[in-house]
């Protein structure tokens, strides 16, 4: 009787895809809603890599001509109004305020430094917000995709216990099945989770850097235009 059930057992197929098509309607499910936001977990943490890298080459070549000792306002002319870069916008929004803080007899209207350091908080902000878009998606999937895999498995295991019931047997040829179509579930959440939860960590750490470096040179401009402002 046991060499008749292991005879049975081997000659199931377990790999992946048979787990799957053996699984419940479900468990389908939940391993299909597991696989997309996976997918959709990897194109945003390879879309933010190429993204952060560009902003973090942008800020080195527009630190070399910021410091460069050309003249601001040839800086500024020179981008014809369209900025291509973040550093870039967060420098055009500074001077965009400065220069409409001159009267037409040249002097400066008051309160101008404010309304200028206002001026690129507003553009460091966007600049936030934009960089930091698709990484609350990444914080969802880790923090709910092993849930929604536990979920498959514990309907996955349910399923599997009624077909025992059914079968009046718990040989290995009727356990084995519905055990490992279950635990896939759980696998798939945490294959999804996993990646997700540690790019996020990483992204968000990247982020915060770049957003620094604007906000030191939003500060060190500031500062630039206080002397001006003094003088």
């Amino acid at each position: 009787m046991e060499q008749q059930t292991l005879a049975m057992a081997q000659e199931i197929d377990f790999s992946l895809l048979a787990l799957f098509m053996r699984a419940t309607f479900i468990v389908k499910i939940v391993m299909l809603m597991l696989i997309v936001a996976s997918f959709w977990s990897w194109s945003i943490i390879i879309q933010k890599h190429i993204a952060f890298r560009k902003a973090r080459t942008s800020a080195d070549i527009f630190d070399r001509a910021f410091w460069s000792g050309e003249p601001l306002d040839e800086l500024y002319d020179q981008m014809n109004g369209a900025p291509a870069s973040a550093p870039e916008r967060v420098f055009f929004a500074g001077m965009t305020e400065w220069r409409r803080s001159h009267r037409e007899d040249g002097r400066l209207i008051p309160g101008a430094h404010p309304r200028i350091d206002r001026s690129m908080d507003v553009a460091i902000s966007k600049e936030a917000e934009n960089m930091n878009s698709g990484l609350s998606l990444l914080a969802t999937v880790g923090s709910t995709a092993p849930f929604v895999g536990l979920f498959g498995t514990v309907w996955g295991i349910k399923t599997a216990f009624e077909d025992i019931a059914l079968a009046q047997s718990t040989n290995l040829a009727v356990v084995a099945p519905g055990i490992a179509e279950a635990l896939l579930a759980t696998a798939l959440g945490l294959l999804a989770a996993i990646p997700a939860v540690v790019f996020y960590n990483k992204l968000s750490a990247d982020s915060d850097r770049i957003l620094g470096g604007y906000e030191a040179f939003a500060d060190e401009f500031s500062t630039i235009l206080s002397r001006e402002l003094d003088g």
